[in-house]
């Protein structure tokens, strides 16, 4: 799976839950019930996926293999020649 194939719903809610569940571990207040991603408001997702959104964005812009404008090219000696 590559990074364009995540949505960013899905990683908001991930996040979401991994946020929730390490949260007793760096000693931060939790409430008894950890709160669900069905009980997070409408507009706390929605800023949530747009965030994940930016971050898709951002490591897909910043990873981006530099292309190599001879990768369709056989290597020199490796090309068949024929009818």
């Amino acid at each position: 799976m590559s990074i364009q194939e995540v949505s960013a719903e899905q990683l908001a809610e991930l996040f979401h839950h991994y946020h929730q569940a390490l949260a007793p571990d760096f000693g931060c207040p939790t409430p008894s019930t950890p709160e669900l991603w069905d009980q997070v408001s409408q507009p706390e997702k929605n800023r949530m996926v747009a965030a994940a959104r930016l971050a898709i964005l951002e490591v897909v812009s910043t990873t981006r293999e530099v292309e190599d404008p001879r990768r369709y090219f056989a290597k020199p000696g490796d090309a068949e020649w024929g009818c």
